[in-house]
């Protein structure tokens, strides 16, 4: 769930979007995230460092330099993230604020907000890791 994204014509995801725009899009979605019910509650009340490792993350995984794995290490997306309970709600939630965020982001083309987005969408399905209250826990992991 961590390798970049593919190469496509006019370069990766990184280059045809460029780091201003990244780091803009990564403001806007924690601005969002900070403000949303469901998700502030699993998220530290200062999210500098949050964003600061989510702006990393992201360069690598469109194609940018490997600044999270420079950085921290591997992303271990799933295993750095149980211990926060990830239901379906949260994770539509998340795709909510990054599809928000995306659209708040004119720099971002919209080719390249789908891209992103359908990449996106299947990093959150990844990441659900506790079931909606009252439904059973069907993951075998």
């Amino acid at each position: 769930m961590t390798a970049p994204l593919t190469l496509t014509e006019g370069g990766n995801l990184y280059d045809r979007i460029g780091p201003e725009a990244l780091a803009a899009l990564v403001t806007r979605f924690y601005t969002r995230v900070g403000a949303h019910p469901d998700l502030a509650p699993i998220f530290p009340a200062d999210l500098t460092r949050t964003a600061e490792k989510q702006l990393a993350f992201l360069t690598g995984f469109t194609g940018g330099p490997p600044l999270y794995h420079q950085r921290f290490g591997h992303p271990r997306l799933r295993a750095r993230h149980l211990p926060f309970p990830i239901t379906p709600t949260r994770a539509r939630a998340w795709l909510a604020c990054m599809n928000a965020a995306l659209r708040e982001t004119p720099e971002i083309g919209e080719a390249e907000a789908r891209e992103l987005y359908a990449a996106l969408s299947r990093v959150a399905a990844y990441m659900v890791n506790t079931p909606e209250e009252g439904e059973p826990n069907l993951d075998n992991s």
